[in-house]
């Protein structure tokens, strides 16, 4: 299952792809495989856009024919793609990548190094708890948007938090003092066994629900708590 966030690195978005089932067969895989490929995959009305994505999509079939190699995710930073895979070993990829590549004409370099702990999957390619939480955030507002919701039209907002011990959930509610929050309901169920319902009303923008979750992530982890996600009503765009 492939997902795409942005990540801000030394003042520079890098826009990053990857797959967040691929944990599921590291101990296979201990070889990585990097291919850095000259051309901006961000410019989607770039010439040879579409090309490009043809290009990429036939280099992870190859590598992961008969199982050589597992495509994780890619990076796009600086004019460049760069593509990552984990491979069972080191020989024969680099021949692989040069007979996908260089018909096109491609600019590209290849690397392949051990990496049996997935080290740089976990620091460069997998999301952290807080990029996790603004994926899901992504895919609530893509189908508000698929329904003709109007945005930028501030509703109630219900943003669930859970912690592990009371404790936790009471001195949170205690000190509560982030602004236009209130208490909704204290939940708890099985998933959920100390959660709290946590309401605002906002604009529900990629922008303004980023900068909220942001805003309640940081207050819940002085807490030890995590944030569970968000939901709302739809509104219908009046001129659609």
């Amino acid at each position: 299952m492939r997902e795409i966030f942005l990540r801000e690195e030394d003042g520079k978005q890098v826009y990053i792809e990857v797959d967040l089932n691929a944990y599921g067969y590291s101990n296979k895989y201990g070889w990585l495989l990097s291919v850095f490929v000259k051309f901006d995959a961000l410019d989607e009305s770039a010439e040879g856009f579409e090309e490009f994505l043809e290009a990429k999509e036939s280099l992870i079939i190859a590598l992961e024919h008969e199982e050589k190699a597992k495509y994780v995710g890619s990076r796009v930073i600086d004019g460049w793609s760069e593509l990552y895979f984990y491979a069972q070993g080191s020989k024969g990829l680099d021949a692989v990548v040069r007979d996908i590549l260089k018909p096109a004409n491609y600019i590209y370099e290849s690397n392949v190094v051990r990496d049996a702990k997935w080290d740089f999957h976990y620091r460069n390619l997998a999301p952290k708890e807080l990029e996790l939480c603004h994926i899901e955030s992504e895919k609530i507002i893509f189908l508000l948007s698929q329904e003709g919701d109007d945005l930028s039209i501030p509703r109630e907002v219900e943003h669930y938090i859970s912690f592990t011990m009371p404790t936790q959930k009471n001195k949170f509610l205690n000190s509560l003092v982030l602004e236009g929050f209130t208490v909704k309901d204290e939940i708890s169920s099985e998933e959920f066994e100390h959660g709290v319902a946590l309401v605002k009303t906002h604009a529900v923008t990629s922008e303004e629900v980023k900068k909220v979750v942001n805003e309640l992530f940081e207050a819940i982890k002085k807490e030890q708590g995590y944030y569970e996600g968000w939901s709302t009503l739809l509104i219908e765009d009046e001129n659609s």
